[in-house]
Protein backbone atom coordinates (compact mmCIF):
# COMPACT_ATOMS: atom_id res chain seq x y z
CA UNK A 1 0.00 0.00 0.00
CA UNK A 2 1.22 3.48 -0.84
CA UNK A 3 1.27 5.79 2.17
CA UNK A 4 0.91 9.56 2.09
CA UNK A 5 3.83 9.94 4.49
CA UNK A 6 6.33 7.55 6.00
CA UNK A 7 9.50 7.25 8.02
CA UNK A 8 12.16 4.74 6.95
CA UNK A 9 14.10 2.86 9.62
CA UNK A 10 17.41 1.52 8.33
CA UNK A 11 18.38 -1.68 10.13
CA UNK A 12 21.96 -2.19 11.34
CA UNK A 13 21.15 -5.24 13.44
CA UNK A 14 20.00 -3.45 16.59
CA UNK A 15 17.82 -5.33 19.05
CA UNK A 16 15.38 -2.41 19.17
CA UNK A 17 14.97 -1.84 15.41
CA UNK A 18 11.39 -3.13 15.27
CA UNK A 19 10.57 -1.13 18.38
CA UNK A 20 11.67 2.08 16.67
CA UNK A 21 9.25 1.40 13.79
CA UNK A 22 6.44 0.65 16.22
CA UNK A 23 7.05 3.83 18.22
CA UNK A 24 6.83 5.94 15.06
CA UNK A 25 3.54 4.26 14.15
CA UNK A 26 2.23 5.00 17.65
CA UNK A 27 2.91 8.67 16.93
CA UNK A 28 0.56 8.29 13.95
CA UNK A 29 3.02 8.06 11.06
CA UNK A 30 3.54 4.91 9.02
CA UNK A 31 7.07 3.49 9.28
CA UNK A 32 8.84 0.55 7.74
CA UNK A 33 12.18 -1.18 8.11
CA UNK A 34 14.70 -1.47 5.28
CA UNK A 35 18.18 -2.99 5.10
CA UNK A 36 21.04 -0.63 5.92
CA UNK A 37 22.39 -0.87 2.36
CA UNK A 38 19.23 0.34 0.62
CA UNK A 39 20.22 2.51 -2.34
CA UNK A 40 19.76 6.28 -2.27
CA UNK A 41 17.73 5.94 -5.48
CA UNK A 42 15.28 3.60 -3.79
CA UNK A 43 14.99 5.92 -0.80
CA UNK A 44 14.27 8.82 -3.14
CA UNK A 45 11.56 6.81 -4.92
CA UNK A 46 9.86 6.05 -1.58
CA UNK A 47 9.76 9.78 -0.71
CA UNK A 48 9.94 9.34 3.08
CA UNK A 49 9.48 12.27 5.43
CA UNK A 50 12.54 11.16 7.37
CA UNK A 51 15.12 8.43 7.95
CA UNK A 52 16.11 6.84 11.25
CA UNK A 53 19.40 4.94 11.53
CA UNK A 54 18.94 2.15 14.08
CA UNK A 55 21.36 1.01 16.71
CA UNK A 56 23.50 -2.08 16.21
CA UNK A 57 26.13 -4.30 17.79
CA UNK A 58 28.99 -3.28 15.49
CA UNK A 59 31.68 -0.65 15.89
CA UNK A 60 32.00 1.80 13.01
CA UNK A 61 35.75 1.18 12.84
CA UNK A 62 35.32 -2.61 12.36
CA UNK A 63 36.48 -3.88 8.98
CA UNK A 64 33.02 -5.26 8.06
CA UNK A 65 30.88 -2.72 9.88
CA UNK A 66 27.51 -2.19 8.15
CA UNK A 67 27.33 1.32 6.69
CA UNK A 68 24.77 3.06 4.49
CA UNK A 69 25.63 4.75 1.22
CA UNK A 70 27.35 8.06 1.94
CA UNK A 71 24.93 9.74 -0.46
CA UNK A 72 21.94 9.36 1.89
CA UNK A 73 23.17 12.44 3.78
CA UNK A 74 22.81 14.52 0.62
CA UNK A 75 19.20 13.60 -0.19
CA UNK A 76 17.80 16.54 1.76
CA UNK A 77 15.75 14.16 3.93
CA UNK A 78 15.95 14.66 7.73
CA UNK A 79 17.98 11.95 9.48
CA UNK A 80 18.08 10.78 13.09
CA UNK A 81 20.86 8.42 14.16
CA UNK A 82 20.28 6.34 17.29
CA UNK A 83 23.30 4.96 19.19
CA UNK A 84 25.28 3.17 16.44
CA UNK A 85 23.39 5.43 14.02
CA UNK A 86 24.85 8.50 15.73
CA UNK A 87 28.33 7.04 15.43
CA UNK A 88 27.77 6.33 11.73
CA UNK A 89 26.88 9.96 11.12
CA UNK A 90 30.06 11.09 12.83
CA UNK A 91 32.25 8.51 11.10
CA UNK A 92 30.88 9.03 7.59
CA UNK A 93 30.80 12.81 7.72
CA UNK A 94 34.34 13.41 8.98
CA UNK A 95 34.18 13.06 12.76
CA UNK A 96 35.80 10.30 14.78
CA UNK A 97 34.60 7.48 17.03
CA UNK A 98 36.68 5.39 19.40
CA UNK A 99 36.25 2.84 22.15
CA UNK A 100 34.97 4.58 25.25
CA UNK A 101 37.15 4.53 28.34
CA UNK A 102 34.02 3.65 30.26
CA UNK A 103 31.26 1.67 28.58
CA UNK A 104 27.73 2.75 29.41
CA UNK A 105 24.79 0.34 29.72
CA UNK A 106 21.58 1.24 31.51
CA UNK A 107 20.10 4.43 32.88
CA UNK A 108 21.97 7.72 32.68
CA UNK A 109 21.18 11.37 33.28
CA UNK A 110 21.83 13.82 30.46
CA UNK A 111 21.85 17.62 30.37
CA UNK A 112 20.10 19.06 27.32
CA UNK A 113 20.87 22.17 25.29
CA UNK A 114 17.70 24.21 25.77
CA UNK A 115 17.88 25.56 22.21
CA UNK A 116 17.74 22.13 20.60
CA UNK A 117 14.53 21.43 18.62
CA UNK A 118 14.95 17.67 19.05
CA UNK A 119 14.53 18.14 22.80
CA UNK A 120 11.76 20.73 22.68
CA UNK A 121 9.48 20.22 25.69
CA UNK A 122 12.02 17.95 27.41
CA UNK A 123 13.41 19.02 30.77
CA UNK A 124 16.95 20.44 31.08
CA UNK A 125 17.94 17.14 32.70
CA UNK A 126 16.33 13.87 31.72
CA UNK A 127 16.82 10.14 32.20
CA UNK A 128 17.78 8.04 29.17
CA UNK A 129 18.75 4.45 28.41
CA UNK A 130 22.32 3.97 27.22
CA UNK A 131 23.77 0.87 25.57
CA UNK A 132 27.17 1.56 24.01
CA UNK A 133 30.85 0.78 24.27
CA UNK A 134 32.04 3.43 21.78
CA UNK A 135 31.84 7.20 21.97
CA UNK A 136 32.28 10.25 19.75
CA UNK A 137 35.71 11.88 19.99
CA UNK A 138 35.38 14.68 17.46
CA UNK A 139 32.38 16.13 15.67
CA UNK A 140 32.03 16.39 11.88
CA UNK A 141 32.20 19.84 10.36
CA UNK A 142 28.90 21.70 10.66
CA UNK A 143 27.76 19.78 13.74
CA UNK A 144 27.53 20.87 17.35
CA UNK A 145 26.75 19.03 20.59
CA UNK A 146 23.13 19.06 21.78
CA UNK A 147 23.34 17.11 25.04
CA UNK A 148 25.92 15.66 27.38
CA UNK A 149 26.20 13.24 30.29
CA UNK A 150 28.78 12.69 33.00
CA UNK A 151 30.31 9.88 30.98
CA UNK A 152 29.79 11.23 27.47
CA UNK A 153 30.49 14.93 26.80
CA UNK A 154 28.85 14.42 23.39
CA UNK A 155 25.72 12.26 23.67
CA UNK A 156 23.57 14.15 21.13
CA UNK A 157 24.54 16.11 18.01
CA UNK A 158 22.85 18.34 15.47
CA UNK A 159 23.35 19.93 12.09
CA UNK A 160 20.27 22.14 11.94
CA UNK A 161 20.95 23.34 8.42
CA UNK A 162 21.00 19.82 6.96
CA UNK A 163 18.46 18.48 9.50
CA UNK A 164 20.75 15.65 10.59
CA UNK A 165 20.62 14.69 14.26
CA UNK A 166 22.00 11.93 16.45
CA UNK A 167 21.54 10.63 19.99
CA UNK A 168 23.80 8.21 21.85
CA UNK A 169 20.88 6.80 23.86
CA UNK A 170 17.70 4.88 22.92
CA UNK A 171 14.58 7.09 22.88
CA UNK A 172 12.41 4.17 21.73
CA UNK A 173 12.59 2.15 24.97
CA UNK A 174 10.33 2.74 27.97
CA UNK A 175 13.42 3.30 30.15
CA UNK A 176 13.81 6.69 28.42
CA UNK A 177 10.72 8.36 29.94
CA UNK A 178 10.74 11.35 27.57
CA UNK A 179 11.78 9.26 24.56
CA UNK A 180 8.38 9.49 22.86
CA UNK A 181 8.55 13.28 23.04
CA UNK A 182 11.99 13.23 21.41
CA UNK A 183 10.72 10.98 18.59
CA UNK A 184 7.65 13.19 18.17
CA UNK A 185 9.91 16.22 17.85
CA UNK A 186 11.81 14.48 15.07
CA UNK A 187 8.88 12.93 13.21
CA UNK A 188 6.26 15.68 13.55
CA UNK A 189 8.50 18.69 14.10
CA UNK A 190 11.74 18.28 12.15
CA UNK A 191 10.33 15.97 9.43
CA UNK A 192 7.04 17.87 9.21
CA UNK A 193 4.84 14.75 9.19
CA UNK A 194 1.18 15.43 9.92
CA UNK A 195 0.33 12.13 11.63
CA UNK A 196 -3.09 10.54 11.39
CA UNK A 197 -2.06 7.01 10.37
CA UNK A 198 -4.40 4.68 12.28
CA UNK A 199 -5.89 1.23 11.96
CA UNK A 200 -9.14 2.85 10.83
CA UNK A 201 -7.46 4.76 8.04
CA UNK A 202 -5.63 1.56 7.08
CA UNK A 203 -8.93 -0.31 6.61
CA UNK A 204 -10.28 2.23 4.15
CA UNK A 205 -7.04 2.29 2.17
CA UNK A 206 -6.76 -1.51 2.15
CA UNK A 207 -10.31 -1.94 0.89
CA UNK A 208 -9.74 0.54 -1.92
CA UNK A 209 -6.54 -1.26 -2.91
CA UNK A 210 -8.26 -4.66 -2.86
CA UNK A 211 -11.15 -3.48 -5.03
CA UNK A 212 -8.77 -1.89 -7.50
CA UNK A 213 -6.56 -4.97 -7.69
CA UNK A 214 -9.25 -7.65 -7.78
CA UNK A 215 -11.80 -6.07 -10.10
CA UNK A 216 -14.53 -8.65 -10.75
CA UNK A 217 -12.37 -11.70 -10.07
CA UNK A 218 -12.84 -14.16 -7.24
CA UNK A 219 -10.37 -14.51 -4.37
CA UNK A 220 -9.32 -17.64 -2.51
CA UNK A 221 -8.60 -16.88 1.13
CA UNK A 222 -6.29 -19.24 3.00
CA UNK A 223 -8.23 -19.52 6.26
CA UNK A 224 -6.26 -21.21 9.02
CA UNK A 225 -8.59 -19.93 11.73
CA UNK A 226 -5.91 -17.93 13.52
CA UNK A 227 -6.20 -14.23 14.26
CA UNK A 228 -4.51 -13.00 11.07
CA UNK A 229 -6.42 -15.10 8.54
CA UNK A 230 -9.71 -14.57 10.40
CA UNK A 231 -9.36 -10.77 10.31
CA UNK A 232 -8.33 -11.02 6.66
CA UNK A 233 -11.37 -13.13 5.76
CA UNK A 234 -13.73 -10.65 7.42
CA UNK A 235 -12.03 -7.68 5.72
CA UNK A 236 -12.30 -9.37 2.32
CA UNK A 237 -15.93 -10.40 2.90
CA UNK A 238 -16.86 -6.81 3.74
CA UNK A 239 -14.94 -5.65 0.65
CA UNK A 240 -15.87 -8.08 -2.15
CA UNK A 241 -18.77 -10.07 -0.68
CA UNK A 242 -19.56 -13.45 -2.22
CA UNK A 243 -16.62 -13.25 -4.61
CA UNK A 244 -14.58 -14.40 -1.63
CA UNK A 245 -13.98 -18.16 -1.36
CA UNK A 246 -12.67 -19.12 2.09
CA UNK A 247 -10.77 -22.39 2.04
CA UNK A 248 -9.64 -24.12 5.22
CA UNK A 249 -7.14 -26.91 4.72
CA UNK A 250 -6.77 -29.40 7.55
CA UNK A 251 -3.13 -30.29 7.06
CA UNK A 252 -3.06 -32.84 9.87
CA UNK A 253 -0.85 -30.45 11.82
CA UNK A 254 -3.59 -28.50 13.59
CA UNK A 255 -4.29 -28.21 17.31
CA UNK A 256 -6.95 -30.41 18.92
CA UNK A 257 -10.39 -29.89 17.31
CA UNK A 258 -8.99 -26.86 15.46
CA UNK A 259 -10.53 -27.47 12.04
CA UNK A 260 -14.01 -28.17 13.39
CA UNK A 261 -13.89 -24.96 15.44
CA UNK A 262 -12.75 -22.86 12.47
CA UNK A 263 -15.58 -23.97 10.21
CA UNK A 264 -18.22 -23.64 12.94
CA UNK A 265 -17.04 -20.17 13.94
CA UNK A 266 -17.17 -18.74 10.44
CA UNK A 267 -20.34 -20.36 9.25
CA UNK A 268 -22.39 -19.92 12.44
CA UNK A 269 -21.00 -16.71 13.99
CA UNK A 270 -19.88 -14.72 10.96
CA UNK A 271 -22.17 -16.25 8.32
CA UNK A 272 -19.24 -16.68 5.94
CA UNK A 273 -19.23 -20.03 4.09
CA UNK A 274 -16.04 -22.10 4.29
CA UNK A 275 -14.79 -24.88 2.05
CA UNK A 276 -13.03 -27.40 4.28
CA UNK A 277 -10.50 -29.81 2.79
CA UNK A 278 -9.01 -32.70 4.74
CA UNK A 279 -5.49 -33.08 3.35
CA UNK A 280 -3.71 -34.41 6.44
CA UNK A 281 -2.64 -37.63 4.76
CA UNK A 282 -1.05 -35.79 1.82
CA UNK A 283 0.95 -33.45 4.06
CA UNK A 284 2.22 -36.28 6.24
CA UNK A 285 3.33 -38.32 3.22
CA UNK A 286 5.34 -35.39 1.88
CA UNK A 287 6.84 -34.70 5.33
CA UNK A 288 7.87 -38.30 5.98
CA UNK A 289 11.44 -38.53 7.33
CA UNK A 290 11.99 -34.77 6.95
CA UNK A 291 13.78 -33.32 9.99
CA UNK A 292 15.30 -30.03 8.80
CA UNK A 293 13.07 -27.07 9.83
CA UNK A 294 13.50 -25.02 6.67
CA UNK A 295 12.69 -28.03 4.51
CA UNK A 296 9.54 -28.67 6.55
CA UNK A 297 8.41 -25.10 5.92
CA UNK A 298 9.12 -25.28 2.19
CA UNK A 299 7.24 -28.58 1.80
CA UNK A 300 4.25 -27.27 3.71
CA UNK A 301 4.18 -24.06 1.67
CA UNK A 302 4.36 -25.99 -1.60
CA UNK A 303 1.66 -28.45 -0.53
CA UNK A 304 -0.70 -25.66 0.50
CA UNK A 305 -0.29 -24.03 -2.91
CA UNK A 306 -0.82 -27.33 -4.77
CA UNK A 307 -4.11 -27.86 -2.95
CA UNK A 308 -5.26 -24.29 -3.47
CA UNK A 309 -4.52 -24.61 -7.18
CA UNK A 310 -6.55 -27.82 -7.33
CA UNK A 311 -9.43 -26.05 -5.60
CA UNK A 312 -9.19 -23.09 -7.99
CA UNK A 313 -9.51 -25.43 -10.99
CA UNK A 314 -12.58 -27.06 -9.44
CA UNK A 315 -14.39 -23.76 -8.95
CA UNK A 316 -16.41 -22.27 -11.76
CA UNK A 317 -15.15 -18.98 -13.12
CA UNK A 318 -11.82 -17.23 -12.83
CA UNK A 319 -9.83 -17.35 -9.58
CA UNK A 320 -6.70 -15.28 -10.03
CA UNK A 321 -5.95 -14.28 -6.45
CA UNK A 322 -4.84 -15.96 -3.25
CA UNK A 323 -5.19 -13.98 -0.01
CA UNK A 324 -2.91 -14.66 2.96
CA UNK A 325 -2.65 -13.19 6.45
CA UNK A 326 1.08 -12.50 6.13
CA UNK A 327 2.37 -10.09 8.81
CA UNK A 328 5.29 -7.68 8.88
CA UNK A 329 7.32 -9.85 11.31
CA UNK A 330 6.94 -12.76 8.83
CA UNK A 331 8.46 -10.60 6.11
CA UNK A 332 11.23 -9.25 8.34
CA UNK A 333 12.33 -12.69 9.56
CA UNK A 334 12.00 -14.38 6.16
CA UNK A 335 13.79 -11.82 4.02
CA UNK A 336 16.39 -10.50 6.49
CA UNK A 337 16.39 -6.72 6.52
CA UNK A 338 20.07 -6.76 7.42
CA UNK A 339 21.29 -7.18 3.85
CA UNK A 340 24.01 -9.84 3.86
CA UNK A 341 23.07 -11.36 7.23
CA UNK A 342 21.38 -14.72 7.61
CA UNK A 343 17.63 -15.19 7.41
CA UNK A 344 16.19 -16.15 10.82
CA UNK A 345 13.67 -18.58 9.38
CA UNK A 346 11.54 -18.95 6.28
CA UNK A 347 7.87 -18.40 6.99
CA UNK A 348 5.91 -20.83 4.85
CA UNK A 349 3.75 -18.05 3.42
CA UNK A 350 6.71 -15.82 2.48
CA UNK A 351 9.97 -17.54 1.59
CA UNK A 352 8.25 -20.93 1.46
CA UNK A 353 6.14 -20.07 -1.59
CA UNK A 354 7.10 -21.65 -4.93
CA UNK A 355 8.59 -19.46 -7.65
CA UNK A 356 6.04 -20.69 -10.20
CA UNK A 357 3.02 -19.56 -8.14
CA UNK A 358 0.07 -19.19 -10.51
CA UNK A 359 -1.89 -16.92 -8.17
CA UNK A 360 -1.52 -13.21 -7.67
CA UNK A 361 -1.10 -12.59 -3.94
CA UNK A 362 -3.24 -10.34 -1.78
CA UNK A 363 -1.53 -9.65 1.55
CA UNK A 364 -3.01 -6.47 3.03
CA UNK A 365 -1.45 -7.10 6.46
CA UNK A 366 2.06 -7.51 5.11
CA UNK A 367 2.97 -4.13 6.63
CA UNK A 368 1.35 -4.67 10.04
CA UNK A 369 2.28 -6.08 13.43
CA UNK A 370 0.03 -8.57 15.22
CA UNK A 371 -1.50 -6.10 17.67
CA UNK A 372 -2.34 -3.75 14.79
CA UNK A 373 -4.21 -6.59 13.06
CA UNK A 374 -6.10 -7.27 16.29
CA UNK A 375 -7.14 -3.60 16.40
CA UNK A 376 -8.42 -3.85 12.83
CA UNK A 377 -10.33 -7.02 13.75
CA UNK A 378 -12.08 -5.21 16.60
CA UNK A 379 -13.03 -2.32 14.31
CA UNK A 380 -14.47 -4.83 11.84
CA UNK A 381 -16.50 -6.55 14.56
CA UNK A 382 -14.64 -9.85 14.86
CA UNK A 383 -15.58 -11.65 18.12
CA UNK A 384 -13.12 -11.32 20.98
CA UNK A 385 -12.82 -15.09 21.44
CA UNK A 386 -11.15 -15.20 18.02
CA UNK A 387 -9.06 -12.05 18.44
CA UNK A 388 -7.74 -13.17 21.82
CA UNK A 389 -6.37 -16.47 20.58
CA UNK A 390 -2.66 -17.04 20.82
CA UNK A 391 -0.66 -16.98 17.57
CA UNK A 392 -0.32 -20.34 15.83
CA UNK A 393 2.35 -20.92 13.15
CA UNK A 394 1.26 -21.66 9.60
CA UNK A 395 3.26 -24.93 9.53
CA UNK A 396 1.40 -25.87 12.71
CA UNK A 397 2.61 -28.73 14.85
CA UNK A 398 5.26 -29.61 12.25
CA UNK A 399 7.54 -26.99 13.77
CA UNK A 400 6.66 -28.03 17.31
CA UNK A 401 7.48 -31.69 16.66
CA UNK A 402 11.24 -31.52 16.66
CA UNK A 403 12.82 -34.00 14.26
CA UNK A 404 10.80 -36.35 12.09
CA UNK A 405 7.00 -36.21 12.12
CA UNK A 406 4.78 -39.23 12.75
CA UNK A 407 1.09 -39.70 13.50
CA UNK A 408 2.00 -41.00 16.96
CA UNK A 409 4.11 -37.95 17.80
CA UNK A 410 1.47 -35.53 16.55
CA UNK A 411 -1.20 -37.23 18.68
CA UNK A 412 0.97 -36.92 21.80
CA UNK A 413 1.81 -33.29 21.11
CA UNK A 414 -1.78 -32.38 20.32
CA UNK A 415 -2.97 -33.71 23.67
CA UNK A 416 -0.08 -32.20 25.64
CA UNK A 417 -0.70 -28.80 24.07
CA UNK A 418 -4.41 -28.99 24.81
CA UNK A 419 -3.77 -29.86 28.46
CA UNK A 420 -1.38 -26.92 28.85
CA UNK A 421 -3.90 -24.48 27.34
CA UNK A 422 -6.69 -25.89 29.52
CA UNK A 423 -4.63 -25.27 32.65
CA UNK A 424 -3.76 -21.74 31.56
CA UNK A 425 -7.43 -20.94 30.98
CA UNK A 426 -8.54 -22.57 34.25
CA UNK A 427 -5.99 -20.52 36.21
CA UNK A 428 -6.79 -17.24 34.43
CA UNK A 429 -3.30 -17.04 32.94
CA UNK A 430 -4.19 -17.52 29.25
CA UNK A 431 -4.84 -13.84 28.49
CA UNK A 432 -1.79 -12.67 30.42
CA UNK A 433 0.67 -14.26 27.96
CA UNK A 434 1.30 -13.57 24.28
CA UNK A 435 1.68 -17.20 23.25
CA UNK A 436 1.81 -20.59 24.94
CA UNK A 437 2.24 -24.08 23.57
CA UNK A 438 3.89 -27.46 23.97
CA UNK A 439 6.83 -28.88 22.02
CA UNK A 440 7.61 -32.58 21.59
CA UNK A 441 11.34 -33.19 21.79
CA UNK A 442 13.18 -35.99 19.97
CA UNK A 443 14.54 -37.03 23.35
CA UNK A 444 13.61 -40.02 25.45
CA UNK A 445 14.61 -40.34 29.06
CA UNK A 446 14.30 -42.86 31.85
CA UNK A 447 11.40 -42.50 34.23
CA UNK A 448 9.56 -44.54 36.82
CA UNK A 449 5.82 -45.13 36.86
CA UNK A 450 4.04 -47.64 39.08
CA UNK A 451 7.38 -48.94 40.31
CA UNK A 452 8.30 -49.75 36.72
CA UNK A 453 10.95 -48.31 34.42
CA UNK A 454 9.83 -46.16 31.49
CA UNK A 455 11.76 -44.76 28.56
CA UNK A 456 9.56 -42.10 26.97
CA UNK A 457 9.42 -38.69 25.30
CA UNK A 458 10.03 -35.27 26.82
CA UNK A 459 7.59 -32.37 26.38
CA UNK A 460 8.75 -28.76 26.67
CA UNK A 461 6.23 -26.10 27.65
CA UNK A 462 6.72 -22.59 26.29
CA UNK A 463 4.92 -19.37 27.28
CA UNK A 464 6.12 -15.87 26.44
CA UNK A 465 5.14 -12.25 26.95
CA UNK A 466 5.48 -9.92 23.98
CA UNK A 467 3.89 -7.03 22.11
CA UNK A 468 4.55 -7.89 18.48
CA UNK A 469 6.43 -11.20 18.47
CA UNK A 470 9.67 -9.59 17.32
CA UNK A 471 11.09 -9.73 20.84
CA UNK A 472 9.76 -11.76 23.74
CA UNK A 473 10.49 -12.79 27.31
CA UNK A 474 9.55 -16.05 28.96
CA UNK A 475 6.41 -15.82 31.07
CA UNK A 476 6.95 -16.26 34.79
CA UNK A 477 3.91 -18.50 35.28
CA UNK A 478 2.88 -19.57 38.80
CA UNK A 479 4.58 -22.81 39.75
CA UNK A 480 1.27 -24.42 40.64
CA UNK A 481 0.03 -23.88 37.07
CA UNK A 482 3.15 -25.50 35.59
CA UNK A 483 2.92 -28.32 38.14
CA UNK A 484 -0.72 -28.99 37.26
CA UNK A 485 0.06 -29.08 33.52
CA UNK A 486 3.09 -31.34 34.08
CA UNK A 487 1.18 -33.77 36.31
CA UNK A 488 -1.68 -34.07 33.86
CA UNK A 489 0.57 -34.55 30.82
CA UNK A 490 2.65 -37.31 32.43
CA UNK A 491 -0.38 -39.00 34.00
CA UNK A 492 -2.78 -38.81 31.06
CA UNK A 493 -0.44 -39.37 28.13
CA UNK A 494 1.16 -42.76 27.67
CA UNK A 495 4.47 -41.98 25.97
CA UNK A 496 5.57 -38.88 27.94
CA UNK A 497 7.38 -39.14 31.28
CA UNK A 498 9.13 -35.77 31.56
CA UNK A 499 8.03 -32.13 31.21
CA UNK A 500 10.38 -29.10 31.13
CA UNK A 501 9.70 -25.36 30.94
CA UNK A 502 11.53 -23.15 28.43
CA UNK A 503 12.91 -19.96 30.04
CA UNK A 504 14.65 -18.55 26.94
CA UNK A 505 13.93 -15.04 25.71
CA UNK A 506 13.85 -13.82 22.10
CA UNK A 507 16.61 -13.04 21.33
CA UNK A 508 18.67 -15.20 21.59
CA UNK A 509 16.01 -17.88 20.99
CA UNK A 510 12.96 -17.57 18.75
CA UNK A 511 9.46 -18.06 20.12
CA UNK A 512 8.86 -21.23 18.13
CA UNK A 513 11.51 -23.93 18.39
CA UNK A 514 11.77 -24.38 14.62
Amino acid sequence: MRHAESILVLDFGGQYTQLIARRVREIGVYSEIHPFNISPETIRSLSPRGIILSGGPSSVYDANAPKPARAIYDLGIPILGICYGLQLIADQLGGSVDASARREFGKAEIRVDSKEVLFRGVGPETTVWMSHGDALKTLPEGFEPAARSANAPICAIRNSRKKIFGVQFHPEVIHTPEGRKILENFVLGICGARGGWTAGSFIEGAQNDIRLKVGNSRVLCALSGGVDSSVLALLLHKTIGDRLVCVHINNGLMRKNESELVVKTFEEHLKIPVTSIDAGAEFLVRLRNVTEPEEKRRIIGRTFIDIFEQEAKRLEGSVEFLAQGTLYPDVIESTSTKGPSATIKTHHNVGGLPKDLRFKLIEPFRELFKDEVRTIGRLLGLPEFILGRHPFPGPGLAVRTIGDITTEKLALLREADDIFIQELRASGQYDSVWQAFAVLLPVKSVGVMGDGRTYEYTVALRAVSSVDGMTADWADLPHKVLAAASNRITNELRGVNRVVYDISSKPPATIEWE
